[in-house]
């Protein structure tokens, strides 16, 4: 297994370069744990010439058009396609899901790049009558400026393709920090922007620890918005200190979404869709469903029907096109995964299938698909964000008691509903406290759409034309005029 060729590590100024230190950080394949290369490892210093640079970019960049702007994302958007299945495989050794997932991750990004190159000529002022003759009024909307966009590791492209591509749409310019785990992809994304005539110091690539960068975009002035996608706990941390500046935020934070599932849309069917998204991307992701309720008329059929949707999940490497879920990208979450089984174990749960790392795959970060049923509010599975392929299934009688348990939690993000009943459905889909209701869909977020939650689990929209409006201001102008003689 070969790893990617690549052209540096860190791109700023419109230049590949490497740490100023020369310090490198080993990137791993998670089902074979493996080093697959070493990559520069900058820090501070990198970033804030990063920031520099797009602060010297911004004046011009935001006075081209619109349709001036448009023409890289568009090249950008080309070039993803013509390089998916190499992007895709970067994408799966480094990060671990099936190829045939990963293929689908890069030309959902190339739809990011697409769509805001002609969203961003659609962002129109406004005219609001005013109550005065002789004033006019007008809405203004404009550029925020310089944006950090920080991703995690989950899908470690289509997050930073869903910040840049808007950002840059509007007219800011931007510098991206990757997680260290899964840098790969994005260094080839970058490289379709440097080969699609991107200007210099419009969009930057940093990597480097944590700390060190982060402090960097709370020191610097120039930088106005930060766009993070990761956990709840480091979103509350970016909060505070972006304040200090009053720095503009978009954050997309955890969640735990609950699956409701009700009798009229069929046990086998309903479980079919649960597993679905359940142990897509093997449960690592925001958006899956993560607590099952099931009416108790169909609640043995369907545990019985998970349980064997369950087992038909081929886990392994995802290189090999016959795997359908990969490992765990990071070690600590499969120790977290079985950390669930165990504390749910402890307290009284049944395990019906899984719950532990599969004996014929002893290298890797593998958990099996997990099927848990008996459990009860104080099992920290039924608390926290899970992010791993753990299915808890639990029974109830009513509509309300269904809406009552799903809304019990500090998390709002995503939710999905099993049922062709449309009273049932819009009952739901207006009773759920959350952004997102998914009535039959395993896979609600595409590119022309709002993504974001409620509560906990975030601040703003990415994804349709409230993404543009994130890296927007939006200015009033007050114009008195002489009134006719």
């Amino acid at each position: 297994m070969t790893a990617p060729a690549l052209r540096g590590s860190l791109y700023v100024n419109g230049k590949w370069c490497e740490a100023d230190s020369g310090r490198q950080i080993a990137v791993t394949n998670p089902a074979t744990e493996d080093m697959l290369c070493e990559v520069g490892y900058g820090g501070r210093a990198e970033t804030e010439r990063s920031i520099a640079a797009a602060a010297k970019a911004f004046p011009s960049w935001r006075a081209m058009t619109a349709y001036e702007r448009a023409l890289p994302l568009k090249k950008t958007a080309e070039l993803l396609r013509q390089r998916a299945e190499e992007i895709a495989r970067a994408l799966t050794m480094e990060q671990g899901k099936p190829l045939s997932e990963a293929r689908l991750e890069v030309l959902a990004t190339a739809t990011f790049f697409e769509y805001f190159a002609e969203e961003g000529k659609r962002v129109c002022g406004e005219i609001v009558p005013a109550s005065f003759r002789n004033k006019r009024l007008f809405i203004l909307y404009q550029p925020v400026g310089v944006c950090a966009m920080i991703s995690p590791w989950n899908f470690p492209l289509f997050l930073q393709g869903r910040k840049i591509a808007p950002a840059l749409a509007a007219g800011c310019t931007c510098v991206a920090r990757p997680s260290t785990s899964t840098p790969l992809n994005l260094i080839k994304l970058f490289e379709c922007l440097d080969d699609a005539g991107l200007p210099p110091g419009v969009a930057n690539l940093v990597l480097g620890p944590a700390d060190e960068c982060m402090e960097a975009f709370y020191a610097a002035p120039e930088l106005r918005q930060i766009s993070f996608s990761g956990s709840t706990g480091v979103g509350k941390q970016i909060m505070r200190r972006a304040a200090d500046q009053v720095k503009k935020i978009s954050i997309d934070l955890g969640g735990h979404a609950p699956f409701i599932a009700l009798p009229d849309y069929g046990a086998e069917e309903a479980a079919k869709f649960a597993a679905l998204s359940k142990f897509r991307n093997a449960g690592q992701s925001c958006i899956a469903a993560s607590r099952f309720y099931v009416h108790q008329d169909i609640f043995d059929r369907f545990v019985e029907a998970a349980v064997a949707e369950a087992k038909k999940r081929v886990l392994g490497n995802g290189l090999d096109e016959n795997v359908t879920m990969g490992p765990m990208a990071v070690a600590s979450q499969r120790d977290k995964a079985l950390g669930f089984v165990q504390d749910a174990l402890s307290k009284g749960a049944k395990v019906l299938t899984g719950g532990r790392r599969p004996p014929h795959l002893p290298k890797g970060h593998f958990v099996e698909p997990t099927v848990l049923t008996g459990l009860t509010r104080d099992m920290a599975i039924m608390q926290e964000e899970p992010f791993c392929p753990v299915m808890p299934i639990i029974p109830f009688k009513s509509l309300d008691e269904a809406l009552e348990m799903a809304n019990d939690s500090t998390y709002g993000l995503a939710s999905y509903v099993a049922t062709r009943d449309i009273g049932a459905a819009i009952r739901l889909a207006e009773g759920l406290e959350c952004g997102i209701v998914s009535i039959g869909d395993f896979s609600p977020a595409t590119v022309q759409a709002p993504f974001g939650g409620w509560k906990e689990s975030g601040i703003g929209r990415e994804g349709g034309t409230e993404g543009i409006h994130e890296y927007l201001e939006s200015k009033y102008v007050a114009l008195a005029v002489e009134e006719k003689r």
